[in-house]
C-alpha cells in the first residue's frame, strides 16, 4: 500500500472510533521468551484480532523482536475472510499513524529529520514522514553501526541525504522519531530546538520510556491515542506524570483531535503512541478494498 493510502485510511478512523466509543483492551500472555499481545477490533463491516509475539532474545537469534498474524472476519456473520501478515502490518500502521500527526503538527518546511532505531519501524517512518513533509536530511542513530549503515544506504537517494548521525544532532532537527526498544530516554530534552515534533513509538510498556523529562517540562502539546490507554501503558507519559513535569488535565488524545480542538503549536510537540487496535483494522480493510479491485 502507499503511504498516503495508509495515512488516509489512518486519519478517516478517527472520528469513527471516538464517535463510538468502542476500544477494546489488548492484553498479554506471558511466556517463556516473552509475551503474547492479542489486539481485538470490531467495526461495522469487519471484526479482526491481531495476534503479536514479542520475543525478547530474539535479536539474538536472527529474528524479528515484533512477530505476528492478523485474522479477518465478516462482522454479520462472522466468516472468516483473510489472514494477512501481522508484522507488515504493525509496521505499516506505526509509521502511517505517526505521519498523520507530522502531517498535522510539525512544520510545514520540515526538512532536518533525526531518526533513533534502525529497525524496520526507523526505515518505515523515514519513507512515511518523507511522504507528508519535504525531508531533504535524515540522521539514523542506532547502538550498533553495522544495521545503521546497511539502512543509510537502503534510504540514500539524489534527493534525500541520509547518514549515520548521534544525539548531537537532536538540536538541527525538525523532526524527532524514537523507534527504539531502550527503555531508557535516548536523547537530552535540553537540545531539542523552540520548534520540533517528537514521535515515540517504541516503548509500549509502564517501565519503559524513550524521552527525559526536560522533553515534557518544555512541551506546549502532548498527544496519545487514548488517554486511559496511555495513562495504563505509556511508561513515558506515566513517569512524567509521577515526576510532576506533566499534569494529566494537559494531556490531549484523538478524541480531541477529531472534534477540532489540536492544533499545531508555536513550540514542541510530542505524539506518544503506544498503537491501538482500530488503527490495524483501518489499515486492513483499506488494504484488503484495494487487493479485491485489482
Amino acid at each position: 500500500m502507499p503511504w498516503p493510502k495508509v495515512i488516509d485510511a489512518l486519519e478517516q478512523a478517527v472520528p469513527a472510533a471516538f464517535g463510538a466509543g468502542q476500544f477494546f483492551d489488548r492484553f498479554a500472555i506471558p511466556t517463556i521468551g516473552g509475551e503474547l499481545l492479542v489486539m481485538p477490533a470490531a467495526g461495522e463491516n469487519a471484526v479482526g484480532v491481531k495476534l503479536v509475539g514479542v520475543g525478547a532474545e530474539n535479536g539474538r537469534h536472527g529474528l524479528p523482536r515484533v512477530q505476528a498474524l492478523y485474522v479477518l472476519f465478516d462482522a454479520r456473520n462472522l466468516s472468516p475472510l483473510a489472514i494477512l501478515d501481522g508484522t507488515s502490518l504493525t509496521t505499516l500502521r506505526t509509521a502511517g499513524q505517526s505521519a498523520m500527526i507530522v502531517r498535522r503538527l510539525a512544520p510545514q518546511n520540515a526538512r532536518h529529520l533525526i531518526v533513533f532505531g534502525s529497525g524496520p519501524q526507523a526505515r518505515a517512518h523515514v519513507e512515511a514522514i518523507c511522504s507528508v513533509r519535504p525531508i531533504e536530511s535524515v540522521r539514523i542513530v542506532g547502538r550498533r553501526p553495522e544495521p545503521v549503515a546497511v539502512l543509510c544506504a537502503q534510504l540514500s537517494s539524489d534527493r534525500l541525504d541520509v547518514r549515520a548521525g548521534t544525539p548531537d544532532d537532536v538540536p538541527t532537527a525538525d523532526v524527532v522519531v524514537c523507534a527504539t526498544t531502550s527503555p531508557t530516554p535516548v536523547f537530552d530534552g535540553k537540545s531539542l530546538g523552540e520548534h520540533v515534533c517528537v514521535v515515540a513509538v517504541g516503548s509500549h510498556t509502564p517501565d519503559a520510556s524513550e524521552l527525559d523529562h526536560t522533553v515534557f517540562s518544555r512541551a506546549s502539546l502532548v498527544l496519545v491515542e487514548h488517554r486511559q490507554t496511555a495513562l495504563r501503558e505509556a511508561g513515558d507519559i506515566i513517569k512524567a506524570l509521577a515526576a510532576d513535569v506533566l499534569q494529566a488535565g494537559e494531556i490531549r488524545d484523538f478524541g480531541d483531535l477529531a472534534a477540532g480542538q489540536v492544533h499545531p503549536v508555536a513550540g514542541i510537540s510530542i505524539y506518544k503512541s503506544v498503537g491501538m487496535s482500530y488503527q490495524d483494522l483501518a489499515v486492513v480493510e483499506e488494504a484488503l478494498q484495494t487487493a479485491v479491485s485489482r
